[in-house]
């Protein structure tokens, strides 16, 4: 099977859903990323998924720039959460970028729980939270609706 943007596509059991081979991602500074693809098999959800697909793919670096106050906010919550255990200290949205991690295996999905809408999500490692890391989730693949602890939700 071949998906718009992604090229040809493999059936991943593990993830129940398919794996693109490694596709350049600029708003992730143009590294290679495996994408996993859940629920693109009824021929309906095609328009959606490649929709989502190539808006994040078209994404520059600059999103990341203005996703970084969100993320911060999440900074600012974990510090909040565990005062002077949390030994990372940034001083502000323009630092926060140095201690991320940014994943390389988007996920997309339909959220047929919610608003039927599909997200692209993107785990990453933070340096304030080791255990939970941080979820990046792009509605639609260009509109950034969390950065927050990574739990598989979209918001």
């Amino acid at each position: 099977m071949e998906i718009p943007g992604l090229g040809p596509v493999v059936e991943d059991e593990a993830f129940e859903g398919y794996r693109s081979k490694a596709v350049p991602v600029a708003v992730l500074g143009g590294v290679g990323c495996e994408f996993l693809v859940q629920g693109y098999e009824e021929p309906d959800d095609h328009e959606d998924f490649q929709l989502a697909i190539g808006r994040f793919l078209a994404l520059g670096p600059e999103a990341l720039t203005d996703a970084r106050q969100a993320i911060y906010g999440y900074y600012l919550k974990v510090r909040g959460e565990l005062g002077d255990e949390l030994e990372v200290r940034i001083d502000g949205p323009e630092d926060v970028l140095q201690y991320v991690e940014l994943g390389n295996e988007p996920e997309v999905f339909r959220n047929d729980d919610g608003d039927g809408r599909v997200y692209v999500s993107l785990e990453c490692e933070c340096d304030w939270e080791p255990e939970h890391g941080l979820q990046l989730v792009f509605r639609d693949g260009a509109v950034l609706t969390k950065a927050g602890r990574y739990d598989g939700e979209v918001d």
